[in-house]
Protein backbone atom coordinates (compact mmCIF):
# COMPACT_ATOMS: atom_id res chain seq x y z
CA UNK A 1 0.00 0.00 0.00
CA UNK A 2 1.02 3.70 -0.92
CA UNK A 3 3.61 2.51 -2.95
CA UNK A 4 2.52 5.07 -5.94
CA UNK A 5 0.04 7.92 -5.34
CA UNK A 6 -3.33 7.67 -6.01
CA UNK A 7 -3.23 9.95 -9.05
CA UNK A 8 -0.01 7.97 -9.95
CA UNK A 9 -1.96 4.79 -10.11
CA UNK A 10 -5.30 6.46 -11.80
CA UNK A 11 -3.10 8.25 -14.43
CA UNK A 12 -1.83 4.61 -15.38
CA UNK A 13 -4.95 2.62 -15.54
CA UNK A 14 -6.13 5.74 -17.77
CA UNK A 15 -3.22 4.97 -20.36
CA UNK A 16 -3.53 1.31 -20.03
CA UNK A 17 -7.58 1.27 -20.82
CA UNK A 18 -7.50 3.53 -22.95
CA UNK A 19 -4.63 1.20 -25.51
CA UNK A 20 -6.82 -2.06 -24.46
CA UNK A 21 -9.63 0.29 -26.56
CA UNK A 22 -7.18 1.18 -28.78
CA UNK A 23 -6.66 5.00 -28.04
CA UNK A 24 -4.80 7.13 -26.40
CA UNK A 25 -5.82 8.30 -23.24
CA UNK A 26 -4.01 11.12 -21.21
CA UNK A 27 -6.61 12.75 -18.84
CA UNK A 28 -8.17 10.58 -15.92
CA UNK A 29 -11.55 12.93 -17.32
CA UNK A 30 -11.64 10.69 -20.38
CA UNK A 31 -11.58 7.70 -18.86
CA UNK A 32 -14.16 8.54 -16.47
CA UNK A 33 -16.43 9.70 -19.32
CA UNK A 34 -15.81 7.05 -21.43
CA UNK A 35 -16.41 4.49 -18.39
CA UNK A 36 -19.70 6.35 -16.73
CA UNK A 37 -21.02 8.49 -19.81
CA UNK A 38 -20.76 12.17 -20.21
CA UNK A 39 -24.40 12.89 -18.05
CA UNK A 40 -22.99 14.26 -14.78
CA UNK A 41 -26.23 13.47 -13.38
CA UNK A 42 -25.91 9.86 -14.07
CA UNK A 43 -23.19 9.26 -11.81
CA UNK A 44 -25.37 11.30 -8.79
CA UNK A 45 -27.06 8.48 -6.37
CA UNK A 46 -30.69 9.01 -5.67
CA UNK A 47 -30.12 8.62 -2.26
CA UNK A 48 -27.21 11.33 -2.31
CA UNK A 49 -29.42 13.86 -4.24
CA UNK A 50 -32.23 13.26 -1.50
CA UNK A 51 -29.79 13.45 1.32
CA UNK A 52 -28.17 16.57 0.12
CA UNK A 53 -31.34 18.45 -0.82
CA UNK A 54 -32.89 17.18 2.72
CA UNK A 55 -29.55 18.86 4.45
CA UNK A 56 -29.44 22.17 2.50
CA UNK A 57 -33.30 22.94 3.08
CA UNK A 58 -32.28 22.43 6.39
CA UNK A 59 -30.05 24.74 6.62
CA UNK A 60 -26.63 22.54 6.69
CA UNK A 61 -23.94 24.29 5.00
CA UNK A 62 -22.72 21.75 2.22
CA UNK A 63 -19.05 21.50 1.28
CA UNK A 64 -17.18 18.80 -1.10
CA UNK A 65 -13.42 17.82 0.01
CA UNK A 66 -12.32 15.67 -3.42
CA UNK A 67 -8.82 14.35 -4.30
CA UNK A 68 -9.24 14.62 -7.88
CA UNK A 69 -12.93 16.46 -8.83
CA UNK A 70 -11.99 18.24 -11.76
CA UNK A 71 -8.91 16.19 -12.26
CA UNK A 72 -11.29 13.03 -12.58
CA UNK A 73 -14.67 14.54 -14.56
CA UNK A 74 -13.13 17.75 -15.98
CA UNK A 75 -14.33 20.94 -15.39
CA UNK A 76 -17.21 21.31 -17.53
CA UNK A 77 -18.68 18.40 -14.68
CA UNK A 78 -19.27 20.91 -12.01
CA UNK A 79 -21.08 23.42 -14.55
CA UNK A 80 -23.23 20.62 -15.81
CA UNK A 81 -24.59 19.44 -12.30
CA UNK A 82 -27.05 22.21 -11.08
CA UNK A 83 -26.85 19.61 -7.74
CA UNK A 84 -23.38 21.70 -6.73
CA UNK A 85 -24.77 24.67 -6.41
CA UNK A 86 -26.15 23.84 -2.97
CA UNK A 87 -22.78 23.18 -2.19
CA UNK A 88 -20.97 26.52 -0.41
CA UNK A 89 -17.53 25.27 -1.02
CA UNK A 90 -15.67 23.21 -3.15
CA UNK A 91 -12.10 21.86 -1.91
CA UNK A 92 -10.60 19.91 -4.93
CA UNK A 93 -6.80 18.71 -4.11
CA UNK A 94 -6.88 19.03 -8.41
CA UNK A 95 -5.98 22.68 -7.51
CA UNK A 96 -4.72 22.68 -3.91
CA UNK A 97 -2.54 19.82 -4.08
CA UNK A 98 -3.29 18.64 -0.77
CA UNK A 99 -4.95 15.38 -0.54
CA UNK A 100 -6.78 13.49 2.47
CA UNK A 101 -6.07 11.98 4.29
CA UNK A 102 -3.58 15.01 5.30
CA UNK A 103 -4.93 17.16 7.98
CA UNK A 104 -4.34 20.22 6.21
CA UNK A 105 -7.03 19.11 3.35
CA UNK A 106 -9.98 18.98 6.60
CA UNK A 107 -8.71 22.01 7.80
CA UNK A 108 -9.45 23.97 4.30
CA UNK A 109 -13.41 22.71 4.46
CA UNK A 110 -13.69 24.14 7.85
CA UNK A 111 -11.94 27.36 6.69
CA UNK A 112 -14.14 27.60 3.91
CA UNK A 113 -17.51 27.17 5.48
CA UNK A 114 -16.03 29.16 8.65
CA UNK A 115 -16.64 26.24 11.06
CA UNK A 116 -14.46 24.42 13.95
CA UNK A 117 -14.05 21.09 12.45
CA UNK A 118 -15.91 19.15 15.22
CA UNK A 119 -19.12 21.00 13.91
CA UNK A 120 -18.77 19.34 10.50
CA UNK A 121 -19.48 15.75 9.52
CA UNK A 122 -16.85 14.21 7.13
CA UNK A 123 -18.52 10.87 4.53
CA UNK A 124 -16.09 9.01 2.54
CA UNK A 125 -15.93 5.46 1.47
CA UNK A 126 -12.08 5.47 2.16
CA UNK A 127 -10.96 4.23 5.79
CA UNK A 128 -8.14 6.05 5.36
CA UNK A 129 -9.63 9.19 4.48
CA UNK A 130 -12.36 8.57 8.19
CA UNK A 131 -9.05 8.11 9.89
CA UNK A 132 -7.72 11.21 8.50
CA UNK A 133 -10.91 13.36 9.65
CA UNK A 134 -11.35 11.82 12.79
CA UNK A 135 -7.64 13.10 13.42
CA UNK A 136 -8.64 16.34 12.64
CA UNK A 137 -11.57 16.36 14.64
CA UNK A 138 -14.77 16.05 12.43
CA UNK A 139 -17.33 13.65 13.33
CA UNK A 140 -17.21 11.29 10.69
CA UNK A 141 -19.40 8.47 8.59
CA UNK A 142 -18.32 5.68 6.82
CA UNK A 143 -19.92 5.11 3.86
CA UNK A 144 -20.93 2.09 2.79
CA UNK A 145 -21.50 1.54 -1.38
CA UNK A 146 -23.26 -1.44 -0.89
CA UNK A 147 -25.88 -0.01 1.56
CA UNK A 148 -25.69 3.82 0.54
CA UNK A 149 -29.26 4.89 2.07
CA UNK A 150 -28.04 3.88 5.51
CA UNK A 151 -24.97 5.53 5.21
CA UNK A 152 -26.51 9.06 4.04
CA UNK A 153 -29.18 8.26 7.04
CA UNK A 154 -26.30 8.02 9.50
CA UNK A 155 -24.84 11.59 8.15
CA UNK A 156 -28.22 13.76 8.55
CA UNK A 157 -28.83 11.73 12.17
CA UNK A 158 -25.91 13.74 12.95
CA UNK A 159 -27.74 16.55 12.11
CA UNK A 160 -30.82 15.58 13.77
CA UNK A 161 -32.49 14.45 10.24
Amino acid sequence: ADEISERDYWRTRTREVGQLVGEDWRDMSTFVQRARGADPQAVIRPEAERAIRTAHAAGIRLAILSNELDLFYGTQFRQRLPLLSLFEAIVDATYTNVLKPDRLAYAMVGEALELPLGECVFVDDQQRNIDGATAAGMLTVHFDVAQPARSYAEALGHFGL
